[in-house]
C-alpha cells in the first residue's frame, strides 16, 4: 500500500501551458473543451520517425524456429505516429493517430491493417465577416469524410484560409492524381496544435491555425466504461468540436450506404457517420464520391464545392443508397454541418461515427454475434442507430428537433449517450487525477495502457458458446472430453456435487445439496453488477497476445495483464478463468509438431493448463502456440491457480470458487509429475519451459519455483475456505517442506539464483524472479519469505537491473550477472520487457519500496512514453532492446501496470485478512501425505467435462 507521506519526487512531465496557452485554456473552459492537466501530449507537427525493430543472430534464429520470421519485414513501416483508439472492446477497432490519420484497422479478428487511410480526415470551412468593433461573425463549416477542413474569408474580401485539419507531411500520403486528395488543402503546420491523450479520451487544440484568431477543440470519446458491460461494447465514437465551430447533428447515411462484404469472405461491415441540424446550424450531405478521375464526383470535385459553396446540395438527400463500389475502388461519403456565431460566441457541434460488424467469422469456420447485438441486433444497418444514440445528448442539451432520412428510426435508449459517458468517465477517472501522492506521468500512463483492450484484437460475444459438433469434424476423430465427479464441503455446512458425463460445452447436469447459508464473507467485494440487467455474466471475451502474435487469451501473459481487468470488468475476468478452468479438464488428441525441438505430441493433456485458447478456431481448438510443448511447460498450471485464488479473494464470489475448484485440483496434481525427486519443488527440464520461451533452465528456477510455493499457499488456502480439508492439509505439508529446499539452492544471501543448473548464468540476478510474492501479496496471503529477504531480492534487482540501465531510463532488463553485466545468453535475456517491468513495481509497492518502485516504472514512460523515448506510444511493445529497438508492438502484458494500482487501492476482502494466518490455520493431519494418491489427476478428471452449475449461478 501506498503510505501516507510523498513517497516519490513529484515532477510535471511539463508545464501546464507549455503547448497550449493560458489564455486559450481559459477560452475552451467549458463543456470539457479544455484537455486535463493529467494527460499525454504532443504537437502535431511532432516528427513521427520510424520504429526500429529487433534483430537476432542467424543462429539465434535457427534456434527459436518461431512462426514469425524476425528477417521478413512488414510493407507499411511502423511510426511514432499512434494515438487513442476508437470504439468500445470487442467489437472491432479503429486507432486515430496524435496528428488526425485513421490507422490501425482491426475490423476482421485476428487481423491488422495498419497503414493509415488518408482520404478519412475532417475539415472545416470557416468564414468570418467584420460585425463592429466589438468582434466579428464566424461562419463555420464542419465537414467530415471523416475530415476537417477551414476555409476562411476576412473583411469581405478574398483572403481565404483552407486546409485539412491534419498537418500534410504523413507516410500514407502519396501522389494519387490530381483528381485524389493531392488535390486538397494540406496546408495545417501543427506549429500551434497539440493532441492530448487520456484514454478513452483525447483532445486536439488548434490555437491560431490557421487564422491566428481561430480557436478549436476537437474532443474524442470512446464509451470505454468500467463495470458497464452494455455501452463499453459498443462500436462508436463521438467526435465533438467546441468554440470556434457550432451545431448539432443531423442524422445521415453511412460512408457507402451498403453493406458490403470484406476480403475472403468475412461478414459484412456498415459504417455511418452522423451529425445534427439546428435553427443555427445547417447540415448537408454528399452520400458518394470517390478518389480517381473516373468517378462521378472526385475527390477535388468535393473539395471545390466546399471551397465554393460552403455546402451540398440539399436534394441529396433524396438521393437513396449509392451504387456498390467495384472491387478495389476507393468510395467515399461527407456530411457538412455549418452555423453562425455571434461576438464572442462559444459553440459546439458533434459528429458520431459507428462501424456493425455483426458477425466474427474465424477462419476454420467458428461464427458468433458480438456482444453489441444484443443491444442493437444483428441487422448492419446497426450502425445507423448507434451513431443516432450516440448523439441523443446534443438533441436533449439543445433541444432541437432530430431529423432522419431513415424512417423507421425510433427516438429511444435516451441514456445511452456520449454525455453520461464523459460523466461516468471523469467519475473513474478523478479520484487517480486528483491524487497528490502519485507522479503525473504514471496518472496518464496508467490509463493510456488500457487502449489494448480496444485495439489489441478483442472479440466479445454474449452469454455462453453455441455448442459444435460433438466429435472432432476437422478430421473425424471423437474428442473424449468427460466431465467430473467432485464434491466440495463449503465452511458452513454446504454440499455440492457435481456429477456431469455429457461433452465438453453442452447444457450442464449438477446435483445440488445445499443446507445452510453461505457465510464465506463478510467484506466488500470488488462490484460485479452494475448495469440494467444484474443477470448478465458478462459474456464470453478474446484479446490477443499481440498484433502480431495471433493466439487468444495466451494464459502466461494475462498472468501479469490480467490485472487490469479484475479491476474495471471482472465479470469478463472470471469468465476467462471459467474458460481456462474448463479447458483443464479437457484433452485433445490430435497430434502436432513442436518446431524448436522437432518432437510430435498432443496438442492439449488433461490437467495442463492451455498456453492459449486457439488462432483459427477459439474456445474449440486451444494451443495454436506450437514452438515447445507447452504442456511440459512449469508456469502455466501455477499461474492458473494464483489467479482464480487472487480473483476469488477479490470479488469473494463463492459461485465462481465453486465452478473452479475441480479444475484447481486438477491442474495441483498434474505437477506433480514435476518433482523429479521427491522433495516437493518442481524442477525445470532444460529447455525454456515457461513464458521465457528462449531462456533456458535447468533444475530449480527461481521464477517457476517461487511460482509454484505461491500457488501451493494459495491452493491450501482456497480448499480450506471451500471446505476441503485434506486437500489444504495436503499442499500445506508440500509448501513447507519445497519452501526449505528452495532456499537451500537459490538463496545466496542477497537474491535468489536464476536457477540451480551449472551454467554460466545459473548466478544471473532475474527481474521476475518474485513473480509468486508479487501474486501472494496481491491476494492477502502470508508473505513466502521472510521480509528481509523479499527486501534485499528487489534491491538487488533495483541496484542492477533497473539503475545499471542508462540509470534506469529503460525499465529492468530481464537478466543482470552479479558483476553488473547484462546477461547476453540468448535474446530475451538481454530484453527489457514492458510488463515485467511494470509487474516487478507492483511487486516493490507491495514491499514498501514505493521510491523504487516508480523510479522503476518511469524507466518505461521515459523510454516508451516521453519525447524523449522512441516512440512506443499506444503500441507499448512486449520488449526492447537496450538500443531501444522493440519486439512484437501492441502487446498485452504491458497491461500490467494495473498491477501496480492494484497495489496501490487493494479491495477490502483482499486488505482485511483473517486475524489468524490462514496458513496457520491449516493442521497437518498423518493422512494428508496419502491424498496425492487417493485423488490423482487421471481419477479427477475420467469421468466428466466442466464442473456443474454449482449451487449458484454458473455461466458456462
Amino acid at each position: 500500500m501506498v503510505s501516507g507521506n510523498l513517497f516519490h519526487c513529484r515532477k510535471h512531465s511539463w508545464p501546464p501551458e507549455e503547448y497550449v496557452g493560458r489564455a486559450t485554456l481559459q477560452l475552451l473552459d467549458f463543456d470539457s473543451a479544455a484537455p486535463p492537466e493529467q494527460a499525454w501530449r504532443r504537437r502535431l507537427n511532432s516528427h513521427a520517425n520510424i520504429l526500429k525493430e529487433f534483430s537476432v543472430t542467424f543462429m539465434e534464429a535457427i534456434k527459436m524456429k518461431a512462426p514469425i520470421d524476425p528477417f521478413t519485414r512488414i510493407s507499411c513501416k511502423p511510426s511514432a505516429s499512434q494515438g487513442v483508439p476508437l470504439g468500445g472492446m470487442g467489437s472491432g477497432s479503429i486507432s486515430r493517430g496524435f496528428r488526425g490519420e485513421f490507422r490501425q484497422w482491426q475490423i476482421v479478428p485476428g487481423t491488422c491493417e495498419p497503414s493509415p487511410v488518408m482520404a478519412n480526415q475532417f475539415s472545416m470551412h470557416c468564414h468570418v465577416l467584420q460585425h463592429d468593433i466589438y468582434g466579428k461573425d464566424w461562419l463555420l463549416n464542419i465537414l467530415c469524410s471523416i475530415w476537417l477542413y477551414i476555409f476562411i474569408s476576412r473583411d469581405g474580401g478574398n483572403k481565404h484560409y483552407a486546409s485539412v485539419l491534419a498537418p500534410g507531411q504523413h507516410e500514407g500520403l502519396g501522389k494519387a492524381g490530381d483528381q485524389g486528395i493531392d488535390s486538397w488543402g494540406w496546408n495545417l503546420s501543427g506549429q500551434h496544435s497539440t493532441y492530448h491523450a487520456l484514454f478513452p479520451r483525447a483532445w486536439t487544440i488548434y490555437d491560431g491555425e490557421p487564422d491566428p484568431e481561430l480557436k478549436i477543440s476537437c474532443r474524442q470519446i470512446s464509451p470505454f466504461i468500467p463495470h458497464n458491460y452494455r455501452d463499453s461494447s459498443l462500436p462508436t465514437a463521438v467526435f465533438v468540436y467546441t468554440n470556434s465551430i457550432g451545431g448539432i447533428s443531423h442524422l445521415s447515411g453511412d460512408h457507402v450506404n451498403e453493406p458490403f462484404l470484406t476480403a475472403r469472405g468475412n461478414p459484412p461491415v456498415t459504417f455511418a457517420v452522423a451529425a445534427c441540424e439546428t435553427q443555427n446550424v445547417n447540415v448537408t450531405v454528399l452520400p458518394c464520391f470517390g478518389l480517381s478521375e473516373g468517378s462521378c464526383v472526385t475527390a477535388k470535385g468535393m473539395w471545390g464545392t466546399m471551397v465554393q459553396d460552403g455546402q451540398f446540395d440539399r436534394e441529396n438527400f433524396k438521393s437513396g443508397p449509392s451504387m456498390p463500389s467495384s472491387p478495389g475502388e476507393a468510395l467515399c461519403a461527407a456530411v457538412s454541418a455549418s452555423a453562425w456565431v455571434e461576438p464572442h460566441g462559444k459553440c459546439t457541434v458533434a459528429f458520431a461515427l459507428a462501424w456493425s460488424s455483426p458477425k466474427v467469422k474465424f477462419l476454420k469456420g467458428s461464427s458468433y454475434h458480438r456482444r453489441y447485438t444484443k443491444f442493437y441486433g444483428t441487422s448492419e444497418g446497426a450502425a445507423q442507430d448507434l451513431v443516432h444514440d450516440a448523439l441523443m445528448s446534443m438533441y436533449l442539451w439543445f433541444g432541437c428537433v432530430l431529423y432522419s432520412n431513415e424512417p423507421n428510426i425510433a427516438f429511444r435508449n435516451l441514456d445511452a449517450d456520449y454525455k453520461r459517458w464523459e460523466e461516468d468517465i471523469e467519475k473513474w477517472q478523478n479520484p487517480i487525477l486528483r491524487d497528490d501522492r502519485l507522479p503525473e506521468w504514471y496518472k496518464f500512463t496508467l490509463f493510456n495502457e488500457l487502449y489494448f483492450l480496444v485495439a489489441g484484437g478483442t472479440v466479445w460475444i454474449d452469454s455462453r458458446l453455441p455448442a459444435p459438433d460433438k466429435r472432432n469434424h476437422r478430421n473425424g476423430e471423437k474428442t473424449d472430453v468427460k466431465g467430473t465427479e467432485a464434491e466440495v464441503n463449503l465452511s458452513d455446512g454446504a454440499l455440492v456435487k457435481h456429477t456431469t458425463t455429457s461433452d465438453y460445452y453442452s447444457e450442464d447436469e449438477s446435483v445440488v445439496n445445499h443446507e445452510g447459508s453461505n457465510s464465506y464473507s463478510q467484506h466488500h467485494p470488488i462490484t460485479l453488477l452494475n448495469e440494467e440487467n444484474d443477470s448478465d455474466d458478462g459474456g464470453r471475451f478474446l484479446y490477443l497476445e499481440g498484433v502480431e502474435y495471433v493466439m487468444w487469451c495466451t494464459y502466461d501473459v494475462h498472468f501479469y495483464a490480467s490485472f487490469a481487468l479484475l479491476e474495471l470488468f471482472p465479470k469478463i475476468e472470471l469468465n476467462i478463468q471459467r474458460d481456462f478452468a474448463k479447458a483443464v479438464l479437457s484433452e485433445d488428441g490430435r497430434k502436432v509438431k513442436f518446431l524448436a525441438e522437432g518432437n510430435t505430441g498432443i496438442r492439449k493433456l488433461r490437467g495442463a493448463v492451455p498456453h492459449d485458447l486457439g488462432t483459427h478456431d477459439p474456445w474449440n481448438e486451444m494451443n495454436a502456440y506450437n514452438i515447445h510443448d507447452t504442456s511440459q511447460w512449469k508456469d502455466l498450471n501455477p499461474k492458473f491457480v494464483l489467479q482464480v485464488y487472487r480473483d476469488f479473494a477479490a470479488t469473494g464470489d463463492m459461485s465462481f470458487g465453486v465452478d473452479v475448484w475441480p479444475a484447481v485440483r486438477a491442474a495441483m496434481e498434474y505437477m506433480e509429475q514435476f518433482d523429479r525427486d521427491g522433495d516437493c519443488l518442481i524442477e525445470n527440464d532444460g529447455f525454456p519451459d515457461q513464458t521465457y520461451d528462449t531462456w533456458t533452465v535447468h533444475g530449480v528456477s527461481a521464477y517457476c519455483g517461487c511460482l509454484w510455493l505461491a500457488a501451493l499457499q494459495a491452493a491450501a488456502a482456497m480448499a480450506l475456505q471451500l471446505g476441503d480439508k485434506p486437500f489444504a492439509e495436503y499442499c500445506k505439508g508440500k509448501f513447507l517442506k519445497a519452501k526449505s529446499v528452495f532456499e537451500e539452492k537459490l538463496w545466496n544471501g542477497s537474491y535468489f539464483n536464476y536457477d540451480s543448473g551449472s551454467s554460466s548464468n545459473s548466478k544471473s540476478i532475474q527481474t521476475d524472479q518474485l513473480a509468486g510474492q508479487w501474486y501472494t501479496a496481491s491476494s492477502g496471503l502470508p508473505s513466502l519469505f521472510d521480509e528481509a529477504q523479499i527486501k534485499s531480492t528487489l534491491q538487488k534487482i533495483f541496484d542492477f537491473n533497473v539503475m545499471k540501465v542508462k540509470g534506469g531510463r529503460m525499465g529492468a532488463v530481464n537478466g543482470m550477472h552479479p558483476n553488473g553485466k547484462v546477461d547476453e545468453t540468448c535474446m530475451q535475456s538481454r530484453e527489457i520487457w514492458t510488463g515485467v517491468t511494470y509487474g516487478v513495481a507492483a511487486t516493490m509497492i507491495l514491499a514498501g519500496m514505493e521510491k523504487e518502485a516508480f523510479t522503476t516504472a518511469e524507466g518505461i514512460f521515459t523510454a516508451g512514453w516521453s519525447e524523449e523515448g522512441y516512440g512506443y506510444w499506444f503500441q507499448t511493445p512486449e520488449a526492447w532492446t537496450m538500443d531501444g529497438h522493440f519486439r512484437s508492438l501492441i502487446y498485452m502484458r504491458p497491461l500490467s501496470i494495473w498491477g501496480m494500482q492494484w497495489a496501490l487501492s487493494m479491495p477490502k476482502t483482499v486488505l482485511q485478512a483473517p486475524e489468524i494466518n490462514i496458513m496457520d490455520r491449516i493442521s497437518i493431519s498423518p493422512s494428508a501425505a496419502a491424498i496425492s494418491h487417493e485423488f490423482g489427476v487421471r481419477k479427477i478428471t475420467n469421468k466428466a467435462k466442466c464442473f456443474g452449475a454449482a449451487v449458484f449461478h454458473c455461466s458456462c
